[in-house]
Protein backbone atom coordinates (compact mmCIF):
# COMPACT_ATOMS: atom_id res chain seq x y z
CA UNK A 1 0.00 0.00 0.00
CA UNK A 2 1.47 3.41 -1.09
CA UNK A 3 1.57 5.67 1.24
CA UNK A 4 -0.96 8.87 1.97
CA UNK A 5 0.40 12.39 1.36
CA UNK A 6 -0.42 14.67 4.04
CA UNK A 7 0.71 18.38 5.03
CA UNK A 8 0.53 19.31 8.55
CA UNK A 9 1.02 22.62 9.28
CA UNK A 10 1.88 22.12 12.89
CA UNK A 11 2.89 24.90 15.54
CA UNK A 12 2.18 27.33 18.92
CA UNK A 13 -1.13 29.45 19.40
CA UNK A 14 -1.44 32.82 17.65
CA UNK A 15 1.43 31.32 14.75
CA UNK A 16 -0.93 32.01 12.15
CA UNK A 17 -1.34 28.50 11.85
CA UNK A 18 -5.38 28.71 10.33
CA UNK A 19 -4.21 31.32 7.40
CA UNK A 20 -1.24 29.41 6.26
CA UNK A 21 -3.28 25.92 6.28
CA UNK A 22 -6.16 28.05 4.27
CA UNK A 23 -3.66 29.18 1.62
CA UNK A 24 -2.46 25.84 1.51
CA UNK A 25 -5.49 24.20 0.80
CA UNK A 26 -6.22 26.54 -2.26
CA UNK A 27 -3.53 26.07 -3.57
CA UNK A 28 -3.05 22.01 -3.33
CA UNK A 29 -6.89 22.01 -4.02
CA UNK A 30 -7.17 20.52 -0.59
CA UNK A 31 -9.62 20.38 2.57
CA UNK A 32 -8.31 21.06 6.39
CA UNK A 33 -8.11 18.80 9.22
CA UNK A 34 -8.37 20.53 12.38
CA UNK A 35 -5.68 18.73 14.93
CA UNK A 36 -6.84 21.25 18.31
CA UNK A 37 -8.46 19.73 21.25
CA UNK A 38 -10.55 23.24 21.91
CA UNK A 39 -11.93 23.45 18.72
CA UNK A 40 -13.87 19.91 18.53
CA UNK A 41 -16.10 21.28 20.66
CA UNK A 42 -19.63 23.28 19.53
CA UNK A 43 -20.42 26.44 20.86
CA UNK A 44 -17.05 27.57 21.91
CA UNK A 45 -15.47 29.70 19.23
CA UNK A 46 -14.44 32.74 21.17
CA UNK A 47 -11.92 31.35 23.52
CA UNK A 48 -10.87 28.23 21.27
CA UNK A 49 -10.08 30.71 18.13
CA UNK A 50 -11.50 29.17 15.89
CA UNK A 51 -11.40 29.59 11.95
CA UNK A 52 -14.13 32.13 11.35
CA UNK A 53 -17.53 31.74 8.66
CA UNK A 54 -14.75 33.80 6.31
CA UNK A 55 -12.32 31.35 6.70
CA UNK A 56 -14.10 28.72 6.53
CA UNK A 57 -15.81 29.78 3.39
CA UNK A 58 -12.40 30.01 2.00
CA UNK A 59 -11.63 26.19 2.33
CA UNK A 60 -13.73 23.21 3.73
CA UNK A 61 -13.16 22.66 7.17
CA UNK A 62 -13.13 19.16 9.34
CA UNK A 63 -13.14 17.94 12.72
CA UNK A 64 -13.94 21.10 14.09
CA UNK A 65 -16.82 22.57 16.29
CA UNK A 66 -19.02 18.62 16.26
CA UNK A 67 -18.49 17.51 19.67
CA UNK A 68 -20.89 18.33 22.64
CA UNK A 69 -18.55 20.13 25.44
CA UNK A 70 -20.14 17.98 28.35
CA UNK A 71 -18.97 14.90 26.57
CA UNK A 72 -15.97 12.95 26.80
CA UNK A 73 -13.50 12.87 23.75
CA UNK A 74 -10.02 11.14 23.86
CA UNK A 75 -7.50 11.06 21.81
CA UNK A 76 -7.84 7.74 20.58
CA UNK A 77 -11.57 9.07 19.48
CA UNK A 78 -10.09 11.68 17.66
CA UNK A 79 -7.02 9.42 15.64
CA UNK A 80 -10.05 7.36 14.49
CA UNK A 81 -12.02 10.03 12.92
CA UNK A 82 -9.05 11.97 11.35
CA UNK A 83 -7.84 8.91 9.82
CA UNK A 84 -11.30 8.41 8.08
CA UNK A 85 -11.60 11.95 7.54
CA UNK A 86 -8.46 11.56 5.45
CA UNK A 87 -8.57 8.43 3.82
CA UNK A 88 -11.87 10.18 2.44
CA UNK A 89 -10.32 13.40 1.62
CA UNK A 90 -7.39 11.32 -0.29
CA UNK A 91 -10.24 9.30 -2.10
CA UNK A 92 -11.83 12.25 -3.81
CA UNK A 93 -8.60 13.16 -5.59
CA UNK A 94 -7.89 16.18 -3.39
CA UNK A 95 -4.96 16.61 -0.43
CA UNK A 96 -5.80 16.54 3.56
CA UNK A 97 -3.91 19.54 5.26
CA UNK A 98 -3.73 19.04 9.20
CA UNK A 99 -3.58 21.91 11.02
CA UNK A 100 -3.29 22.72 14.36
CA UNK A 101 -1.74 23.20 18.14
CA UNK A 102 -2.24 19.75 19.73
CA UNK A 103 0.90 17.79 19.42
CA UNK A 104 -0.61 14.75 20.91
CA UNK A 105 -3.84 15.27 18.23
CA UNK A 106 -0.70 15.41 15.10
CA UNK A 107 1.36 12.79 16.65
CA UNK A 108 -1.23 9.92 16.52
CA UNK A 109 -2.16 10.27 13.45
CA UNK A 110 1.00 10.89 11.64
CA UNK A 111 2.91 8.13 13.63
CA UNK A 112 -0.01 6.05 13.36
CA UNK A 113 -0.52 5.04 16.69
CA UNK A 114 -3.03 2.12 17.94
CA UNK A 115 -5.00 2.60 20.99
CA UNK A 116 -6.95 -0.83 21.86
CA UNK A 117 -9.91 -0.68 24.28
CA UNK A 118 -8.06 -2.79 26.57
CA UNK A 119 -5.87 -0.74 28.29
CA UNK A 120 -9.08 1.84 29.25
CA UNK A 121 -10.39 1.52 32.96
CA UNK A 122 -12.71 4.04 33.70
CA UNK A 123 -13.40 3.15 37.71
CA UNK A 124 -9.24 2.88 37.92
CA UNK A 125 -9.08 6.71 35.91
CA UNK A 126 -11.69 7.94 38.50
CA UNK A 127 -10.24 6.34 41.35
CA UNK A 128 -6.65 8.06 40.49
CA UNK A 129 -8.56 11.57 40.38
CA UNK A 130 -9.96 11.11 43.89
CA UNK A 131 -6.46 10.54 45.00
CA UNK A 132 -4.93 13.08 43.53
CA UNK A 133 -7.65 15.52 44.89
CA UNK A 134 -6.50 14.53 47.92
CA UNK A 135 -2.78 14.17 48.20
CA UNK A 136 -1.95 15.82 44.84
CA UNK A 137 -0.32 14.82 41.59
CA UNK A 138 2.82 14.73 42.64
CA UNK A 139 1.98 11.75 44.73
CA UNK A 140 0.86 10.26 41.58
CA UNK A 141 3.95 11.12 39.94
CA UNK A 142 5.72 9.69 42.13
CA UNK A 143 3.67 6.36 42.02
CA UNK A 144 4.38 6.14 38.22
CA UNK A 145 7.72 6.96 38.80
CA UNK A 146 8.35 3.10 40.37
CA UNK A 147 7.45 2.08 36.77
CA UNK A 148 7.86 4.07 34.41
CA UNK A 149 10.69 6.31 34.81
CA UNK A 150 10.97 7.69 31.27
CA UNK A 151 6.81 9.08 31.27
CA UNK A 152 7.59 10.46 34.76
CA UNK A 153 10.57 12.39 33.69
CA UNK A 154 9.28 13.44 30.63
CA UNK A 155 5.88 15.12 32.53
CA UNK A 156 4.86 17.94 34.22
CA UNK A 157 3.36 17.69 37.77
CA UNK A 158 0.32 20.03 36.05
CA UNK A 159 -0.20 17.53 33.57
CA UNK A 160 -2.69 15.25 35.33
CA UNK A 161 -4.58 14.05 32.60
CA UNK A 162 -1.76 12.57 31.15
CA UNK A 163 0.08 11.14 34.57
CA UNK A 164 -3.34 9.20 35.34
CA UNK A 165 -3.16 8.04 31.53
CA UNK A 166 0.56 7.02 32.17
CA UNK A 167 -0.83 4.97 35.52
CA UNK A 168 -4.08 3.40 33.75
CA UNK A 169 -2.14 2.01 30.66
CA UNK A 170 0.26 0.26 32.86
CA UNK A 171 -2.31 -0.81 34.99
CA UNK A 172 -4.48 -2.02 31.90
CA UNK A 173 -1.60 -3.69 29.72
CA UNK A 174 1.21 -4.34 32.31
CA UNK A 175 3.39 -2.77 29.41
CA UNK A 176 5.05 1.17 30.48
CA UNK A 177 2.77 3.73 27.79
CA UNK A 178 6.67 4.68 27.03
CA UNK A 179 7.83 1.48 25.77
CA UNK A 180 4.45 1.02 24.16
CA UNK A 181 5.13 4.59 22.35
CA UNK A 182 8.90 3.71 20.96
CA UNK A 183 7.18 0.50 19.50
CA UNK A 184 4.56 2.53 17.66
CA UNK A 185 7.56 4.90 16.40
CA UNK A 186 8.97 2.13 15.22
CA UNK A 187 5.93 1.18 13.37
CA UNK A 188 5.67 2.03 9.55
CA UNK A 189 2.67 4.90 9.40
CA UNK A 190 0.22 5.17 6.52
CA UNK A 191 1.25 8.81 5.72
CA UNK A 192 3.99 10.47 3.75
CA UNK A 193 3.67 13.93 5.69
CA UNK A 194 4.94 17.22 4.80
CA UNK A 195 5.07 19.44 8.03
CA UNK A 196 5.94 22.69 8.50
CA UNK A 197 5.60 25.72 11.25
CA UNK A 198 5.81 29.02 11.01
CA UNK A 199 8.81 30.65 13.02
CA UNK A 200 8.55 33.37 15.09
CA UNK A 201 10.69 35.73 17.13
CA UNK A 202 10.09 34.03 20.51
CA UNK A 203 8.89 37.96 21.74
CA UNK A 204 6.79 38.82 18.51
CA UNK A 205 5.09 35.53 19.00
CA UNK A 206 3.99 36.29 22.82
CA UNK A 207 3.04 39.84 21.46
CA UNK A 208 0.86 38.08 19.04
CA UNK A 209 -0.61 36.01 22.04
CA UNK A 210 -1.42 39.19 24.24
CA UNK A 211 -3.25 40.70 20.89
CA UNK A 212 -5.39 38.08 20.46
CA UNK A 213 -6.16 37.56 24.29
CA UNK A 214 -7.29 41.88 23.94
CA UNK A 215 -9.10 40.91 20.61
CA UNK A 216 -10.97 37.66 22.75
CA UNK A 217 -12.40 39.88 24.79
CA UNK A 218 -13.41 42.67 23.25
CA UNK A 219 -15.65 40.39 20.50
CA UNK A 220 -17.56 38.60 24.00
CA UNK A 221 -15.78 35.91 25.22
CA UNK A 222 -17.33 36.95 29.02
CA UNK A 223 -20.35 36.56 27.05
CA UNK A 224 -19.63 33.38 25.57
CA UNK A 225 -18.11 31.82 28.67
CA UNK A 226 -21.30 32.94 30.70
CA UNK A 227 -23.46 31.37 28.36
CA UNK A 228 -21.57 28.13 28.61
CA UNK A 229 -22.24 28.18 32.26
CA UNK A 230 -25.88 28.77 31.67
CA UNK A 231 -26.12 25.66 29.62
CA UNK A 232 -24.91 23.89 32.59
CA UNK A 233 -21.10 23.48 31.69
CA UNK A 234 -18.93 23.56 35.13
CA UNK A 235 -14.94 23.83 35.45
CA UNK A 236 -14.43 20.31 36.33
CA UNK A 237 -15.32 19.54 32.79
CA UNK A 238 -12.32 19.14 30.19
CA UNK A 239 -13.74 21.51 27.74
CA UNK A 240 -13.65 24.16 30.47
CA UNK A 241 -10.15 23.75 31.24
CA UNK A 242 -9.10 24.98 28.44
CA UNK A 243 -7.20 28.28 28.55
CA UNK A 244 -9.28 31.64 28.32
CA UNK A 245 -12.24 29.31 29.64
CA UNK A 246 -11.06 28.74 33.28
CA UNK A 247 -9.89 32.15 34.05
CA UNK A 248 -13.19 33.82 32.65
CA UNK A 249 -15.07 31.61 35.41
CA UNK A 250 -12.72 33.01 37.94
CA UNK A 251 -13.45 36.38 36.61
CA UNK A 252 -17.28 35.40 36.40
CA UNK A 253 -17.58 33.81 40.24
CA UNK A 254 -15.85 36.95 41.45
CA UNK A 255 -12.66 36.03 42.63
CA UNK A 256 -10.50 37.82 40.13
CA UNK A 257 -10.90 41.68 38.56
CA UNK A 258 -11.33 41.17 34.37
CA UNK A 259 -7.98 43.02 34.66
CA UNK A 260 -6.66 39.81 36.48
CA UNK A 261 -8.31 37.62 34.50
CA UNK A 262 -6.86 38.97 31.32
CA UNK A 263 -3.40 38.96 32.44
CA UNK A 264 -3.94 35.09 33.37
CA UNK A 265 -5.27 34.18 30.31
CA UNK A 266 -2.23 35.84 28.39
CA UNK A 267 0.50 34.21 31.00
CA UNK A 268 -1.12 30.75 30.83
CA UNK A 269 -1.52 31.30 26.80
CA UNK A 270 2.52 31.93 26.43
CA UNK A 271 3.17 29.37 28.63
CA UNK A 272 1.19 26.92 26.73
CA UNK A 273 2.99 28.27 23.45
CA UNK A 274 6.61 27.54 25.17
CA UNK A 275 5.35 23.72 25.84
CA UNK A 276 3.79 23.39 22.37
CA UNK A 277 7.46 24.81 20.50
CA UNK A 278 9.30 22.38 23.09
CA UNK A 279 6.91 19.49 21.64
CA UNK A 280 7.16 20.62 17.75
CA UNK A 281 10.62 20.56 18.29
CA UNK A 282 11.29 16.90 19.25
CA UNK A 283 9.97 16.37 15.82
CA UNK A 284 12.68 16.57 13.45
CA UNK A 285 10.92 16.09 10.19
CA UNK A 286 9.28 19.94 10.86
CA UNK A 287 10.70 22.38 8.43
CA UNK A 288 10.74 25.92 9.84
CA UNK A 289 8.87 29.11 7.79
CA UNK A 290 9.68 32.29 7.92
CA UNK A 291 7.64 34.25 9.75
CA UNK A 292 7.70 37.48 6.42
CA UNK A 293 7.25 34.97 3.68
CA UNK A 294 6.02 31.69 4.72
CA UNK A 295 3.82 31.08 2.24
CA UNK A 296 5.95 31.52 -0.46
CA UNK A 297 9.06 28.94 1.70
CA UNK A 298 5.50 26.31 1.72
CA UNK A 299 4.84 26.89 -1.88
CA UNK A 300 8.63 25.64 -2.69
CA UNK A 301 8.24 22.37 -0.37
CA UNK A 302 5.01 21.61 -1.39
CA UNK A 303 5.87 21.49 -5.19
CA UNK A 304 9.50 19.36 -3.97
CA UNK A 305 6.87 17.06 -1.92
CA UNK A 306 4.61 16.70 -5.42
CA UNK A 307 6.93 16.22 -7.67
CA UNK A 308 8.30 13.28 -5.42
CA UNK A 309 5.58 11.65 -5.00
CA UNK A 310 5.05 11.50 -9.07
CA UNK A 311 8.35 10.13 -9.32
CA UNK A 312 9.46 13.64 -10.99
Amino acid sequence: MSEIPLIVVAGPTASGKTGLAIEIANYTDGEIVSADSMQIYKYMDIGSAKPTQKERARAVHHLIDFVDPKSDFSVADYTVLAHDIIADITRRGKMAVMVGGTGLYINSVVNDVTFGETDTDYELREKLMNEAQEKGSDYLLHMLREFDEVSANRLHPNNLRRIIRAIEFYKTTGKPISEHQEETKKKKSRYNPLMMCIDWDRQVLYDRINQRVDIMLREGLVDEVRRLQEMGLTRDMNSMKGIGYKETMDYLDGSVTLDEAAEAIKQNSRRYAKRQLTWFRRDERIHYLNSDNAFEEAKKLIDDFLNKKQGH
